[in-house]
């Protein structure tokens, strides 16, 4: 399961879980459509360390970083090390 997929299935399962996870599509903005709010959010966050092992507290946390599930995507991937020094540590 890739990251996108890992997210989504994450954001399903915890904020609406009356949906599939197949439909729920990348761009579809969590804070506008009231899925996620600023307690959410704070969820979210610690989610991500954990999952991902991300340094979140020495990253800035701005909305638009958790707007959508491609945004969560592309947040996660420019936190963690590069693919490389992923396998070295």
């Amino acid at each position: 399961m890739d990251i996108t997929e890992v997210i989504r299935e994450f954001v399903v399962t915890e904020y609406l879980p009356d949906t599939p996870a197949d439909e729920l599509e990348v761009d579809y903005d969590l804070f506008r459509n009231g899925v996620v709010n600023s307690l959410d959010l704070l969820r979210l966050i610690s989610w991500l360390k954990d999952q991902f092992g991300i340094p979140v507290d020495e990253l800035d946390i701005v909305p638009e970083n958790f707007r959508t599930v491609a945004a969560i995507r592309d947040f996660v991937e420019s936190a963690l090390p590069a693919p490389a020094e992923r396998t070295l540590s």
